[in-house]
Parts: C-alpha cells; structure tokens; sequence
C-alpha cells in the first residue's frame, strides 16, 4: 500500500506517511515492526525501549523456533542494539502547512488517492525559512508573556487521573533540541528546586530560572504533576538546562511569502498544532488596525496623489448618519500640516481618515478588493484605520503587491503533483495580476520603508537592509500586526489571543509583532545582500496639494 509523500521545493523529501517507503530492512529491524502490531503504545521503542527489545526478541525466537532463521542468525539479530532513524518530518516542522495541503489534496484527489495513490507532492516550503519562522513566532510569544508576569495556571496529571510514572506528553514523541519549547512534567518540588521530566530528559529548575515570575521559591507556583513550559536551554546525556516559560493563551501566527513567485516559504498557524489545530495564518479573522491604511494611500497616489501633499492633522468631528465621530491619534497629540510620507510613517489617525474621505471609502474598498482581499468590508469612515476583519494570508499577499511593482502574484503551497509512477497530475503556475501601476507601487514602496527608516517600524531599521512595512495595533490592543518586506520576500506577522481579548496596556505592533518579525527577516535576507527597490519616480516639490474636505454630511454612508 502506498502512501502519499511531500517534497519541498528543492525536491527534499519533508513528509511523509509510515509505509510510504520501501527499504530493505535488517533482520533486527523487521523483528521490531512485526513486534509492534500487538501494542503499539506499550512495546513503542521510543517511548518503551526496554519493553520493546523484549517483545523483538521474543518474535526472533520464534523465528528460529519456526526454522525461518538459524539459531547463530537469531542470536546475532538479539545481540543487536536498538536503534532507531526518527525524522523530524514537516508534520513537526510545518504541521499547519502540511495540514493546508492535506486539506487540498483529499478536496481534489479524495482521500483514497491521497493516503494509498503514492502521490508526490512538490511544495514552496523552505525548511531553514520555517524553522526561523517557528522560533520567532514562539521567542517573541514567549517575551510577551514574560513582560505580564506569572498568570498561568497549570494543568494537573494528578489531577487529571493520570499517575506520574504513566504520563505521557505529545511533545516528547518530537525531537527535543536546545532552544525549542517543550511541555515537562513537575515530579519534585521545595523551597530551593523543583525537578522536571521531558521525555527522557530530567531538569532541575532554581529561582534563577523562574526569576522573571517574580516569585523565588518554586513551591509558590508549581506542584507535583503540573504541566510546566519551558525552553530548553541545553542538552548532555539524559540532563536539560531549562528556563521556565508560560502560556496564557496568547498566540501567534506567521506567514512568508516570495514576492515574485508567491511561493508560500513559512507558515506558522499557533504556538501549538497538538494543543490547536486552528490555523491562524489562514482561518482567523482579525481587525487588522492601520496595517489596513497602506490601501488608502494607494488609492490617493493611484489617483494622482503625491507623498508631498499636505494634510492637516488636528482635532476633528466627522458628522455621520450614526452621529458624531470623533477619532484620535495614537498618542492623543497632533501634528499640524504633515505630508502624507510623515503620516504613514507615524500611523497618524486623522490623516488617513480625510485621505480616505477625499478619495472616496467606495473608491477604497474598490483598491483593496484589487489587492486580494476578499473578506466584508464596512463603508465608514473608521476602515481606513483597520475597522475591517481579514486574515494573516490575504494581508501578508496584498503586501506582495507593493514590492512585486504592482503586480500580485497568487500564493501558492504547491510547486507538482505526480502519481506514484511519477506522471505529472498537476503543475501549478500562480495566477498573476496587475494591481496598480509600478509607478505607484514604487512611491508606496518608499512611503512603507519610511515606516522602518524612522517611524512606527523604526527598530527593523537595525537589520541594515532594504525594508518596508506597516504596523498595526487594534483598540484594547487586542491585536498586533507587523507586515512588511524585503525586495524578495513578504512577511506577516499576528499576535492577540484566540478570544478577542486585550494584549495590555502599550502593546502594539511595533512592540510586540515586529520584534517576530524582524527575528524572522534577519534568516530570510542571507543570501540577499545586495538587493535594492526600485526607486520611485521623482516628485516635483511644488505638487503640494491639501487634503483638507468638508465633513462627512449626515446622509453619507457611516456606522461607527
């Protein structure tokens, strides 16, 4: 029976399912998965090694008994340690990936074809870009929770029903490598130390460990058969070095794209994929905050706009069919006349929201439909600071767009698909489109590396390369957006709970997404040294113009 097998785009082989492969196999090895069948679980020799060179020696003297090897060959086979090749396959590295292409496959192929056909799968995935994204997403989730102090509260095995020696954390079936993120189980607790199993790893955690809680004894917060989190630190022998971490429910998610091919290149969906099969890349539907505001410059520059027009930013009342609206900035401040280049650069409120009412919110949700966004867009007024719900993957695609000279390239998660014989199923091209003109998509280009050179997105500045992007931060700080690119790649990143609930207090974009980010990007422009925009079309300095309107009269379409 074959199965289906992925490949990256190198033509790697990343995932694929038991008994996809066919290996010769030595005489101790087929002894173990004939040893198997009987209690998967118990005789498993990763979880039970023991356990299970017992049952593979009982299956050879059997053999030998049966006259199917000799005794010399079954006493040699017996001798023979157990040992074990376990890859770290994409549905470690890429569940969420692999999960999205699964889905695709059964939809078209059904599912027959896709778990016996032998199908091989070509996909955009780039393992070194996926691990990178899996780090960032999880050391920037893992900051967040420490700068809120110590809020969890712990599961129990005890508790639960299970006994200490009989538990069993999915994360340890994975490989355990410094610096990755692994559920451990609390064995032993005092006032100086508390001691951890993970897997068949032991750790001894101190104060010095824990300081960040604020607490100094690790009695205060653990107890025997809690379910810590922690970082592995280092690894010798059968000893981890581990620090403690928490998680309070707050996710992250990430999504990279390459601009010229729309190759999907790493996809993050949750901190998690045993704790959540919720892909938040792709299925959640978030206000995206002035992330969304890139849209409404575009129509103004699309429409003959320029960088240097003037808008007033100042106190304001729209007057609208739901009654006055007042909005603020950020920092409760304004700026007086400010070109519309040091509004995007500083995400300043009252000046997208007269872009927005000069050039038309009709006008504005006709440009983001251009750029591939599909989800409901409201007409009022507070859209053009993000009053709209969209997923990480349409936003972090529509970006593409600004880099790729105005034109969006269709992100794609599959390169080939052949048949086990390896005739071609399908080969697939991304669709491609022409958004806006290069000339406008130049200028939009040099407005958003404004954003990094020296507004909201000031600290991606340190990664001394050629970069734009857009901050987004939502009301409550519910949620937190950086989404931004290189002249080669496009990156989204979010970060806010499952449950629409605030982050805390000064918790934005560019404080909690973009430090992702740039982790991120820092792997993802090796290699990339040299490369620049394209430099925008010149503007002549006495093209100012005013953007200053009317209010919105109360007829006006507006539902705040």
């Amino acid at each position: 029976m074959s199965k289906a097998i992925l490949f990256d785009m190198d033509g790697v082989l990343v995932d694929t399912e038991p008994g996809a492969l066919e290996a010769l196999l030595k005489l101790e090895e087929a002894a173990v998965l004939a040893a198997l069948p009987k209690a998967p679980n118990y005789y498993s020799p990763i979880n039970n090694p023991q356990r299970c060179i017992r049952r593979r020696n009982l299956v050879i003297d059997n053999m030998v008994e049966d006259g199917k090897i000799t005794k010399e060959e079954g006493e040699r086979a017996k001798r023979a340690p157990l040992t074990l090749n376990v890859q770290s396959g994409t549905n470690w590295l890429a569940p969420y990936f692999v999960e999205e292409i699964r889905r695709y496959l059964e939809r078209k192929y059904g599912s027959d074809e896709v778990h016996t056909g032998g199908l091989r799968v070509y996909t955009s995935l780039n393992r070194e870009l996926q691990a990178a994204a899996n780090q960032a997403v999880l050391d920037g989730v893992a900051a967040y929770e420490r700068r809120h102090g110590w809020r969890a509260r712990l599961r129990n095995v005890i508790a639960l029903g299970y006994t200490l020696d009989a538990y069993e954390n999915p994360d340890w079936e994975q490989p355990i490598a410094p610096n990755t993120y692994v559920h451990a189980l609390v064995t032993g607790v005092n006032d100086r130390t508390a001691t951890l199993k993970l897997g068949r790893y032991a750790a001894t955690l101190t104060s010095a460990e824990m300081k960040w809680t604020g607490y100094k004894r690790p009695i205060e917060i653990l107890s025997i058969g809690d379910i810590a989190y922690v970082k592995v630190l280092s690894l010798a022998d059968s000893v981890a070095k581990v620090h403690l971490e928490e998680e309070s429910g707050a996710q992250g998610a990430l999504l990279a794209i390459d601009n010229s091919t729309g190759d999907i290149k790493a996809m993050v969906g949750g901190r998690d994929f045993d704790e959540s099969k919720f892909n938040r890349a792709t299925q959640a539907m978030r206000q995206v905050g002035s992330s969304f505001k890139p849209f409404v410059y575009t129509a103004l520059i699309d429409s003959g706009g320029s960088p240097e027009d003037v808008v007033l930013d100042a106190p304001i009342i729209f007057q609208t069919a739901s009654g006055p609206y007042a909005p603020r900035n950020y920092d409760g401040k304004f700026e007086g006349n400010i070109t519309v280049r040091r509004a995007i650069a500083f995400s300043r409120n009252i000046p997208a929201l007269k872009v927005e009412q000069k050039v038309g919110i009709d006008k504005v949700i006709e440009y983001t439909r251009r750029f591939g966004i599909t989800a409901p867009l409201p007409p009022v007024l507070p859209l053009a600071l993000g009053a709209a719900d969209i997923t990480l993957y349409e936003q972090t695609a529509a970006f593409s767009t600004f880099p790729n000279d105005g034109v969006r390239v269709t992100p794609r998660y599959i390169r080939k698909v052949t048949d086990y014989e390896g005739h071609v199923l399908e080969d697939d091209y991304p669709e491609v489109k022409d958004v806006v003109s290069a000339q406008t998509a130049r200028v939009m280009v040099s407005l958003l590396q404004g954003v990094v050179q020296h507004g909201t997105g000031y600290a991606a500045s340190a990664l001394k390369h050629p970069l734009g992007g857009k901050t987004g931060t939502t009301n409550d700080f519910t949620d937190a957006w950086f989404v931004g690119f290189s002249p080669s790649i496009t990156c989204g990143v979010w970060v806010g709970y499952d449950e629409k609930k605030s982050l805390g207090n000064k918790e934005t974009g560019a404080m909690t997404a973009l430090p992702i980010w740039m982790q991120f990007m820092k792997v993802a422009i090796v290699g990339h040294e040299k490369e620049e925009f394209a430099a925008p079309p010149e503007i002549p300095h006495n093209m100012r113009v005013k953007l200053d309107t009317p209010d919105v009269s109360p007829g006006d379409k507006e539902a705040h």
